[in-house]
C-alpha cells in the first residue's frame, strides 16, 4: 500500500464559480465573459426575484425587485442576451432556480439550439429542489405534490435528451442559512433526495434506474465550525451510499457517488468588521477541500462584503483568487485524503451519522419529506432560536460582534460604501424591453403554445417538450408560471411560528410584564403586525423576530412571505399598534415609501413602523425621513433589545421597558 502521505499526480480542480447575475441580461452576460477571462471555470447564474418566482418585470408584485438579487429573464430573449458568445456546448453552467427549473431550463435549451449545440452534450446543473423551498428560501409557487411532479418532469427528461445535465441539486445549503443544526441539515436534504427517487423510480425501467440515481447531485453550506463542517461532509458521502444501496438497490459505487457543490456560509458573514469575513470564508472553503474523500466538485464563494449589499466585480475575484491559490498554489491535490483514519474524525462522522438517522426515522414516520414539511419548517425556526439565543447571551463568539467589538474603521468599505448598487432606472428599462418583445412576436404562435402546455399539465404530461415549444414561440415567464398557477393552484407555506406562547420564557420577564402593562392601558394585548413586502423569500429574520415577540407576550399577526403594501395596508386595519417589515432583496426603499403612503392615506401613520434588512446608511435615512420610527440591519442582533424599542414605541411612557 502507498503511503498516503508521499506526493502523486495531482487531482484535477474542482469547477470554480461565483454566484452572479444582476441588473441586466447583457450586464450580466459582461460580468460572466469577464469572470471567465479571469480563470473562471463555470457559470453560476442568479436570477432576480420575479424571475424565480414566476413574475414577468411589470407584474405588481416585481415592483423594485427587478434585477436586484440576480438577473431579470422574462423570454427567451432575455436568455439569448446572457449568453451572448458564451458557447453552451463548452459551458458547465449551475442556473440556481427552483419553482421556474423547466421553464429557465427549456429557455437555456432553446439558446443552446439556437447557437447549433449538440444538447446531448451540455453540462451544468438546474437547482429544482422545490422541499427546501418552503422551508427556508420561499421562492415556490404550486403546492408540493405537483411540484415534485415537475422536479421528476425535468429529470426524466434531462436523462432521456440531456443526459450530462444533473436535473436537481437538492439543496442543503438553505437549511443552513434558517439554522438548521448538521444533523438536521443531512436528514432533511437526504429526505428530500429520497422524496424525488421515489417520484423517478416508476418513471425508467428498472435497468435505467441506478444511472438516474447518478445524476442527483447536492448543493450543500460549509460553516465556520471548521471540523464539525468537513465531518459532516463525510457523513453525507457514507449515508448517500447506504440509502442508494439498502433502500434503492444500486450495487454500482460509481452510481452511488455524492456529488456536490457547495457555496460556503453566507449566514455568519457580519456587517461588523466585514473585512474578518475574508477569514471566515477561506476557512470554510477548507471544510470542503481539504477532506479528499468529502470533496466538492464545485465551490462558489461569497464575497467579503454581501452582508452589506451587492458584491462588486473587484470583491468576487478576490473571493475567486482565494479559490485558485489553494488549487494551484498548494500541494493540496497532490495527496490522498489527509483524514482516513483519525479516531476524531471518525467519532464525528459516526456521531452526525447516528443524530440524522434518528430525524430521517422522524421524517419517514409522516411519510417522509412532503409530509413532514410542517415539522421541519417547526424544527428549522426553533433550531435558528437556539443559535441566535446562544449569541445572544455570548455564549457563541463572533468575533466583532459580541467580543471585540472596538475596531478600526474598515479601508475596504470606501466612498461607495463597499457596494454595488443597482440602478434604479433599470426596471424601468427591462419592463420597456418586455413590452417591446410582446408586441414583435406572433401572437397566435404564443396562444397555441400555452394551449399545449396546459393541456400537457393538466392531463399529467412531462411539461419539459411544451415548455421548450413555449420558450421558441416567445411565451414569457409569467405566463409560463400562470399556466403552472391556474392547473395546479397556489401553495401558502407554514411560518413555523406558532401562536400558543412556548416555555422558552428564560431571561424575559422584564419584557413581559411591560407587555402586560402596555396591554392594559390599551385596552388590549399589543399587537405586532409582521410584514414580508414582495418577493423576498428569505423569512429568518422575521420568523425569529416575531418569535421573540410572541414569547415576550405581545399578539403577532404574521402570514409569512410575499404580500403586497396594500395587503399589509389591510392587515394593519384589524388592531396593530406596530408594524414591523422585513425586506432583505435589496428593494425596501420602494416598497416601504409605498406603504407609508397607503398608511398616510388610510389614516393608519400613527402606527409606528420598524424596518429590518440589509439597509445601506444612506437608504435608512431616506426611510426615516418617511416617518420609518426604526432601522435594524444585521448588527443589531440583540433581539431582547428590539423588543424594548418596541414596547416604548407603543408606549414611550412605559417606565419598565427603558
Amino acid at each position: 500500500m502507498r503511503d498516503s502521505t508521499s506526493p502523486r499526480q495531482p487531482d484535477r480542480p474542482w469547477l470554480i464559480r461565483t454566484y452572479a447575475g444582476h441588473s441586466t441580461a447583457s450586464a450580466s452576460n459582461a460580468l460572466y465573459r469577464a469572470n471567465l477571462a479571469k480563470g473562471q471555470t463555470g457559470l453560476s447564474v442568479a436570477f432576480d426575484l420575479p424571475t424565480q418566482t414566476g413574475y414577468d418585470s411589470d407584474h405588481v408584485l416585481a415592483r423594485g425587485e427587478v434585477g436586484k438579487v440576480g438577473v431579470p429573464v422574462c423570454h427567451l430573449g432575455d436568455m439569448r442576451a446572457l449568453f451572448d458568445q458564451i458557447p453552451l456546448e463548452q459551458m458547465n453552467t449551475s442556473m440556481t432556480i427552483n419553482a421556474t427549473a423547466p421553464w429557465l431550463l427549456a429557455l437555456y435549451i432553446a439558446v443552446a439550439e439556437e447557437q447549433g449545440a449538440d444538447v446531448s452534450k451540455l453540462q451544468g446543473t438546474v437547482q429544482n429542489d422545490l422541499i427546501k423551498e418552503y422551508l427556508s428560501r420561499g421562492t415556490y409557487i404550486c403546492p408540493p405534490k405537483p411540484s415534485l411532479k415537475m422536479i421528476g418532469d425535468v429529470a426524466e427528461y434531462c436523462y432521456t435528451h440531456v443526459p450530462k445535465w444533473n436535473p436537481m441539486n437538492v439543496c442543503s445549503y438553505h437549511l443552513q442559512e434558517a439554522g438548521a443544526t448538521p444533523e438536521q441539515e443531512l436528514a432533511f436534504a437526504l429526505a428530500t433526495a429520497c422524496a424525488v427517487l421515489d417520484e423517478l423510480k416508476p418513471r425508467v425501467a428498472a435497468e435505467d434506474f441506478p444511472a438516474l440515481c447518478g445524476r442527483i447531485s447536492f448543493f450543500v453550506n460549509a460553516g465556520i465550525r471548521f471540523v464539525t463542517e468537513m465531518c459532516k461532509m463525510r457523513a453525507f458521502v457514507d449515508l448517500w451510499d447506504e440509502i442508494l444501496l439498502e433502500r434503492y438497490g444500486v450495487t454500482d459505487p460509481k452510481y452511488r457517488r455524492f456529488r456536490y457543490g457547495v457555496q460556503v456560509n453566507s449566514l455568519g458573514l457580519t456587517e461588523q468588521q466585514p473585512e474578518n469575513n475574508v477569514y471566515r470564508i477561506l476557512i470554510e472553503m477548507l471544510a470542503v477541500t481539504l477532506s479528499k474523500k468529502a470533496r466538492a466538485r464545485a465551490v462558489q464563494l461569497p464575497a467579503w462584503n454581501e452582508a452589506l449589499g451587492l458584491p462588486r466585480p473587484w470583491d468576487q475575484q478576490w473571493s475567486m483568487r482565494m479559490q485558485q491559490i489553494l488549487a494551484y498554489e498548494t500541494d493540496l491535490l497532490e495527496f490522498d485524503d489527509l483524514f482516513d483514519g483519525n479516531p476524531a474524525v471518525d467519532r464525528k462522522v459516526e456521531t452526525l451519522k447516528e443524530g440524522a438517522r434518528a430525524e430521517l426515522a422522524n421524517i419517514a414516520s409522516m411519510d417522509g419529506a412532503i409530509g413532514a414539511i410542517d415539522y421541519m419548517k417547526a424544527r428549522l425556526v426553533d433550531a435558528n432560536a437556539e443559535r441566535l439565543g446562544r449569541i445572544e447571551r455570548a455564549e457563541t463568539t463572533v468575533v466583532g460582534v459580541n467580543r471585540w467589538t472596538e475596531a478600526e474603521p474598515s479601508p475596504l468599505v470606501g466612498e461607495d460604501g463597499g457596494i454595488m448598487v443597482v440602478d434604479p432606472a433599470v426596471e424601468a428599462e427591462q419592463i420597456g424591453r418586455l413590452e417591446g418583445w410582446r408586441t414583435a412576436r406572433d401572437a397566435a404562435a404564443v396562444s397555441a403554445a400555452l394551449a399545449e402546455l396546459r393541456r400537457a399539465a393538466t392531463a399529467g404530461e412531462n411539461v419539459m417538450p411544451a415548455s421548450i415549444a413555449c420558450a421558441k414561440a416567445g411565451v414569457t415567464t409569467g405566463e409560463w408560471a400562470g399556466e403552472m398557477r391556474d392547473v395546479h393552484g397556489e401553495y401558502r407555506g407554514p411560518t413555523g411560528v406558532a401562536k400558543a406562547v412556548s416555555n422558552r420564557t428564560e431571561g424575559l420577564d422584564e419584557l413581559r410584564e411591560a407587555v402586560d402593562a402596555v396591554s392594559d392601558r390599551l385596552g388590549a394585548r399589543l399587537r405586532f403586525l409582521v410584514g414580508k413586502p414582495g418577493l423576498d423569500g428569505h423569512s429568518n429574520g422575521a420568523e425569529q423576530i416575531a418569535f421573540r415577540a410572541r414569547d415576550c407576550g405581545m399578539e403577532i399577526d404574521y402570514e409569512g412571505i410575499r404580500s403586497t403594501p396594500e395587503q399589509i395596508v389591510e392587515q394593519a386595519r384589524n388592531g396593530a399598534h406596530v408594524i414591523g417589515l422585513s425586506i432583505l432583496s435589496g428593494s425596501h426603499v420602494p416598497l416601504i415609501q409605498d406603504i407609508m403612503q397607503r398608511l398616510q392615506s388610510e389614516g393608519l401613520i400613527h402606527i409606528p413602523v420598524v424596518v429590518g434588512g440589509i439597509i445601506p446608511d444612506e437608504d435608512a435615512k431616506q426611510l426615516k425621513a418617511q416617518g420609518v420610527a426604526r432601522v435594524y440591519t444585521p448588527k443589531n442582533f440583540e433581539l431582547n433589545k428590539i423588543m424594548k424599542d418596541i414596547i416604548v414605541l407603543v408606549d414611550p411612557e412605559c417606565v419598565a421597558a427603558q
